[in-house]
């Protein structure tokens, strides 16, 4: 890690479980990096439809520094990296996966749209929060 995890100070847990999630794109990454394992940048530009280089970039490398990804630089012409979820990483995704639940079902009973992704495309259905656990408790 290049720096050290931003650290407060935080009125409650929930305070500081959020500066770690906080932007549109953490949560998606974390969900990517889990239901993938490993993945590099541009997988991860592909599974995640709207995010800009530079938006990537940066939540990738606070996402490091807080400790919820490795990324794994390999020493050869093209570049290759790839990132994968540290086991804090882990246990965030499944405290997450109740939410990802609150929210499937607020789509549900409100005729939500949902956005063609990556992982919806190569299964041909929506995928669900409760996966997120199902996937950790394998792991």
């Amino acid at each position: 890690m290049a720096d050290t995890p931003r650290c407060g100070p935080y009125i409650c847990g929930l305070d500081a479980a959020l500066d770690v999630v906080s932007g549109k794109w953490k949560v998606l990454i974390l969900w990517e990096l889990e239901a993938y394992s490993v993945r590099r940048f541009a997988e991860l530009r592909r599974g995640l439809p709207g995010v800009s280089e530079k938006m990537l970039t940066q939540h990738l490398r606070e996402m490091e520094q807080d400790g919820l990804l490795t990324r794994k630089v390999y020493p050869q012409v093209p570049p290759k990296v790839e990132y994968s979820l540290t086991a804090s990483g882990r246990t965030l995704n499944t405290a997450l996966a109740p939410l990802g639940d609150w929210g499937r079902e607020r789509m549900r009973r409100d005729g939500l749209d949902t956005v063609p992704h990556s992982r919806s495309a190569e299964a041909s259905e929506e995928v669900d929060a409760s996966e997120i656990s199902d996937i950790s408790s394998t792991a």
